[in-house]
């Protein structure tokens, strides 16, 4: 084996998805990407892109056959950040049209911790680093 790389798979979501994560994570970048072929079905949406996030290579691709499952809150992007104010910052922006899961608080665990799943279903869980 050589990488693990998380997959995120979307229903035609992909790039709005892309572009909200570039908007909000301030060190996030699309590093190549590739499209469905048109014409067809799915022709302009997502194939296969690589985004990074935090130094990490994420994919993210719009899936051609339509699933009966999405995202679920048991898998996160867990997210250490440097400051109270980055981990509130990103919190507000990944939160927005989402649902809030656990709110930014200290629960023992962590000093300043808050869960969120965003607008595209996926759950991202945001630390205060010691």
């Amino acid at each position: 084996m050589t990488t693990a790389t998380p997959f995120l798979m979307f229903q035609g979501q992909a790039q709005p998805a892309i572009d909200f994560y570039c908007a909000s994570l301030p060190d996030a970048r699309v590093l190549d990407m590739k499209r469905h072929p048109t014409p067809t079905p799915n022709g302009g949406t997502v194939m296969l892109a690589r985004v990074a996030i935090c130094g990490r290579e994420f994919l993210f691709s719009d899936s051609p056959p339509v699933h009966a499952f999405t995202f679920t809150p048991s898998s996160s992007i867990f997210i250490d950040c440097d400051s109270a104010d980055q981990l509130d910052r990103l919190f507000a922006a990944l939160s927005d049209g989402g649902q809030v899961l656990m709110p930014v608080g200290d629960y023992g665990f962590s000093r300043r911790f808050g869960w969120l799943q965003d607008r595209f279903g996926v759950s991202w869980q945001l630390n205060l680093a010691d």
